[in-house]
């Protein structure tokens, strides 16, 4: 019996607005040559990311289909797809579950294409994907233009990793001439060995240290507590999101989707963050992963007094943890040099999940201050010089030398 024949897809999606105008891109790609075998792309028109990216499957998976007409029999071809959307990969592999009713079809009509054991699922960087995001930022243009994308002006092959070559200049869609030809003699060819072109690091030069790690920050909504500016930590009362705090979860949970960058949401396991995750999560058809070193300060026996009352009944206590972030809250709660630590490993575990990629991480004042004190390479007294209000957006990216960029701080805008 033959072997089945192999293929790799590679495919992407996006929406200028999320939703907004929107396009896909799929490459079918001969693993044991790197020869491109098949490209699509097209503009749809006003759709989500996810559904753009779930259309750039189903037009990979189609276009194996039609390059073996027997595609559908078992044992007929083997098809690797490779996309920088961890929803998608996580939900074809059966993985995480289907909520979305935009999604649910569009699932289904890509697991109907192919048999089920026929195609495997890989998450790649963004990076890594350049060939299939090209594609589909080329249907975008075109679809600005009120044209349908067109291959023999397409670039996409020829800036895609490993093509050779500088990459043409001109805006997407208005290729140099003779692009089609280099097209057609880069199709034609098998792919060689490539010359390094790894950076020669030294003055002149920085090293090329890929896509960041981005944290968008997201302190939740208010509770009946937060007006009052009471002490509510993890040691106390588990509050829920007050009436003003639902509708700033609402809110900015329509501005990170009009965004379109988040690709994933971590959450506190305190219940003010899973409320605002969850309002985040179903407008971006994203789940939401609990993690819990993102949770508050414990306060011990301060938890729901007030400043004044703290200083009343415990005034040395609160001295002492005004002067030293080694000092703990009375009874036992944490100091902030204890939530450093457990906020860095955090950091350090979701930067390394997440390498490449954009993450909201829905948590409280403490860990966001951390983050971003840590970052900035601040002094601990730091802490009480940073203003963050109620369903405020800050954002970190972090490299993979390990530095760090902050890129906002307490930015309420969306709740104008």
């Amino acid at each position: 019996m033959d072997r089945p024949r192999p293929f790799v897809i590679e495919a992407d999606g996006g929406s200028r607005g999320n939703p907004g105008p929107a396009g896909y891109g799929a490459v079918v790609i001969d693993p044991a040559t790197g020869e491109t075998l098949a490209e699509a792309a097209e503009y749809i028109g006003v759709a989500t990311n996810n559904v753009a990216e779930y259309r750039g499957l189903v037009a990979g998976l189609e276009a194996v289909k039609a390059l073996v007409p027997d595609a559908s029999a078992d044992g007929a071809v083997q098809v690797r797809v490779r996309m920088d959307s961890k929803l998608v990969v996580e939900q074809m592999s059966g993985r995480w579950k289907i909520k979305h009713p935009d999604m649910k079809p569009l699932a289904a009509r890509a697991a109907a294409i192919l048999p089920r054991s026929a195609v495997t699922y890989e998450w790649i960087p963004r990076e890594k994907n350049k060939h299939a995001d090209r594609l589909a930022n080329e249907a975008m243009d075109a679809g600005k233009r009120g044209e349908q994308w067109s291959p023999s002006a397409s670039t996409a092959a020829l800036r895609a990793p490993g093509a050779g070559g500088p990459p043409p200049s001109g805006p997407p869609g208005d290729a140099a001439a003779g692009a089609a030809k280099a097209r057609a003699a880069l199709a034609s060819r098998k792919q060689a060995p490539a010359a390094s072109t790894a950076p020669q690091v030294g003055w002149g030069a920085a090293p090329d240290l890929g896509a960041p790690a981005t944290f968008v920050l997201l302190r939740h909504g208010e509770t009946a507590l937060t007006p009052e500016k009471r002490f509510s930590g993890s040691g106390g009362s588990d509050p829920a999101l007050s009436a003003t705090g639902r509708e700033q979860a609402e809110r900015i949970a329509g501005a990170l989707a009009a965004r379109g960058t988040v690709e994933a949401v971590v959450s506190s396991p305190l219940l003010r963050c899973r409320e605002t995750a969850a309002a985040v999560a179903a407008r971006l058809g994203l789940e939401v992963l609990v993690e819990d070193g993102l949770r508050e300060t414990d306060f011990g026996a301060w938890e729901g007094l007030t400043f004044g009352e703290v200083r009343e009944r415990y005034g040395p206590d609160l001295d002492a943890w005004l002067a030293s972030a080694k000092a703990a809250p009375t009874g036992g709660g944490e100091s902030f040099a204890e939530v450093a630590r457990r906020v860095a490993a955090t950091r350090d575990r979701l930067t390394a999940r997440y390498a490449g990629r954009t993450v909201l991480l829905v948590t409280h004042v403490t860990p966001i201050k951390t983050l971003v004190r840590l970052a900035l390479g601040a002094p601990p007294e730091a802490m009480f010089r940073m203003e963050l209000s109620a369903a405020s957006v800050s954002a970190v990216a972090y490299y993979a030398d390990g530095n760090a960029s902050v890129r906002l701080v307490n930015d309420t805008s969306h709740l104008r």
